[in-house]
C-alpha cells in the first residue's frame, strides 16, 4: 500500500479525435504532442493508458475492457462484472456507481471527467495508487507456478486491486493492508492454503486489521466484486480477511453476520 504523487501527464492526445458514441478505441501510450478537442472528448494523455472517446453502453473493444478493470469494484452488492470489453447494461450500471462515489455527474457514459478521475487514480504501471503488485504478490517476482499463466494470474491481481481502492475509497479513504495475494502452487502448499485457493488464480488478497477492523474489511467486501470473503468466525480466519473474485459465490464470516 502506498500513498505517492498522481502519475499522470498532463499533455494532449495527437492524431484524429473520436466522435461522440458508438464504438471507441483508446492508445495505451501516451502523447505529449498537442491536439485539437472537440466537446466531450478527452483531452488528457495518460502514462498508463489513454481513452480516446466516450464510451456508453453499445461500445465495445479493448478500450471499455480497460475501463471495465478500473470500475470492477462497483458493481452492486453481490455482484461482479465482466471483464469481456462488452458495454452492457452492468459495466453502465458500475460506471454510474464509481461517478457517483467520485461526486461526477452519475449518468453511466464514461466521458473526460470520468477517465480524468480514473487518471488520478492509477500509476503508471496501470495499479491504482494506493497498491502495488508487490502487494499482491509475495511469493516470487514472475507470477509464475499458480493454477493459471504468469500473464493471466498477474491481470486478476490488476483486477483486484482495483476492487480494493473502490473499497478503501468507500471505507472513507483509510489504507487497507494487504499480506498478500498471488501463490503458486509451492508458495500456497507451504502456508497450508487450501488445494484449490483462488490465491493460485491471482484473483485473492489477505488483509490485516487495520483501523477498519477485520469484520469491516469483509461486510464492505460484498459491495465490490468479491465473491468469496472469508473472516472471523471461519476456520483459520480469525486473523485476517480474505477477499477474491471468480466463479461462484461463498460468504463466510460468522462473527461478522456473514
Amino acid at each position: 500500500m502506498r500513498s505517492r504523487p498522481i502519475g499522470f501527464l498532463l499533455a494532449t492526445l495527437a492524431g484524429a479525435v473520436l466522435a461522440l458514441g458508438g464504438t471507441s478505441a483508446a492508445s495505451a501510450s501516451p502523447s505529449t504532442a498537442p491536439a485539437s478537442t472537440a466537446s466531450g472528448d478527452v483531452g488528457t494523455a495518460d502514462a498508463c493508458y489513454t481513452w480516446g472517446g466516450t464510451l456508453r453502453e453499445g461500445s465495445s473493444g479493448e478500450a471499455v475492457r480497460q475501463l471495465q478493470i478500473r470500475v470492477a469494484g462497483y458493481p452492486g452488492t453481490g455482484n461482479q462484472i465482466a471483464i469481456d470489453g462488452a458495454f452492457g447494461p452492468a459495466t453502465r450500471a458500475a460506471v454510474t456507481r464509481f461517478q457517483s462515489a467520485y461526486g461526477l455527474a452519475a449518468d453511466g457514459i464514461a466521458g473526460p471527467a470520468t477517465f480524468n478521475k480514473i487518471y488520478q487514480l492509477q500509476d503508471n504501471d496501470c495499479t491504482p495508487v494506493n497498491f502495488t503488485y508487490a502487494e499482491l504478490n509475495r511469493c516470487n517476482s514472475d507470477w509464475s507456478g499458480g493454477k493459471v499463466s504468469a500473464a493471466t494470474a498477474r491481470a486478476n491481481a490488476l483486477v483486484t486491486m482495483w476492487k480494493l481502492q473502490a473499497m478503501r475509497h468507500a471505507l472513507g479513504d483509510r489504507p487497507i493492508t494487504v499480506n498478500g495475494g498471488f501463490r503458486s502452487v509451492s508458495c500456497n502448499s507451504a502456508v497450508g492454503g487450501a488445494a484449490n485457493s483462488r490465491h493460485m488464480y491471482g484473483h485473492a488478497a489477505d488483509l490485516g486489521a487495520g483501523s477498519q477492523g477485520f469484520c469491516g474489511l469483509a461486510q464492505a467486501a460484498r459491495n465490490h466484486g468479491f465473491t468469496e470473503i472469508l473472516g472471523p468466525g471461519y476456520p483459520g480466519h480469525n486473523d485476517h480477511t480474505h477477499v477474491a473474485g471468480g466463479g461462484g459465490r461463498f460468504w463466510s464470516a460468522p462473527s461478522c453476520g456473514i
